[in-house]
């Protein structure tokens, strides 16, 4: 038997027989699972806020940084992001469409890495939740634009209710939304997105796994070379409905974990 690498080709010979097969794409991590182990550890691979500021379309302002940990913790190679309500914000409402009044103070943080799938570079994104889905709760695992919108992924988006909403926007108007029933009793679960160009070199399948199992497979027409955030936030009210909890509503992620296939 003759082993050999010919132009990126795997080559297995058997007296004298070629036989070439793809190599197989070497994966490269770019979030570890250990990235809430401690506030140095976040802060290496994740910034506090949305990449845009504190505000969203929800009634929740997001709050955080190095010296405020007061609704952005970690411990136990955990991020918890706690919501809990507020009187008299300045401003009172949100600086972003619809412009909500703004009744919470939340968390929310981002990945320093972009999310860019080529022909070269595909990605599996994945973690576990604790995901409240009380009405008025709002939280999401997602992807988004670095310029303009769309593209949008939400890998993981319960809005008050007892289901996680995979979704792919590529207009407005053009979305496609699988919902999948999500327990109410905050037990942790995983959730997926395997990123994959397709050979058109413009759309990106989506392949979303809950409990390992495939759920729901998406396409995203033209992500292909776009730019995307990693989000984790907890929102509040909005599409989730209102009104909110009055008490304090916390959010739990575990083991996320960001990798890239390719160069």
């Amino acid at each position: 038997m003759i082993f050999g690498k010919i132009n990126n080709f795997v080559a297995v010979g058997v007296l004298g027989a070629i036989v070439a097969a793809p190599a197989i794409r070497a994966a490269t991590t770019v979030i570890p699972s250990n990235s809430f182990s401690s506030y140095s550890t976040l802060e290496t691979y994740w910034a506090y806020l949305y990449p845009w500021g504190s505000d969203h379309n929800g009634s929740a302002r997001m709050k955080g940084s190095s010296s405020d940990h007061s609704n952005i913790v970690v411990g136990s190679n955990t991020l918890s992001l706690i919501a809990t309500p507020t009187s008299n914000p300045v401003p009172p409402t949100s600086s972003s469409n619809p412009h909500p009044a703004i009744h919470y103070a939340s968390g929310a943080i981002h990945a320093k890495s972009q999310i860019t799938v080529t022909q070269a570079n595909g990605y599996t994104i994945s973690g576990e939740f604790s995901a409240p889905t009380a009405r008025g709760t709002w939280p999401a695992f997602w992807l988004t634009a670095v310029n303009g919108w769309p593209p949008e992924a939400d890998i993981g988006e319960w809005k008050g209710t007892n289901n996680n909403w995979f979704n792919t926007f590529n207009t407005s108007s053009i979305v496609r939304s699988d919902l999948v029933a999500w327990p109410s009793d905050l037990s942790f679960h995983s959730i997926k997105a395997v990123l994959t160009a397709q050979p058109n070199n413009a759309d990106v399948k989506l392949e979303f796994y809950m409990d390992n199992t495939l759920r729901a497979t998406q396409y995203g027409q033209g992500f292909v070379g776009k730019p995307l955030w990693l989000i984790v936030n907890l929102q509040m009210e909005g599409s989730a409905g209102s009104p909110g909890p009055s008490g304090t509503t916390t959010y739990k992620v575990r083991n996320v974990v960001v990798t890239r296939t390719g160069s």
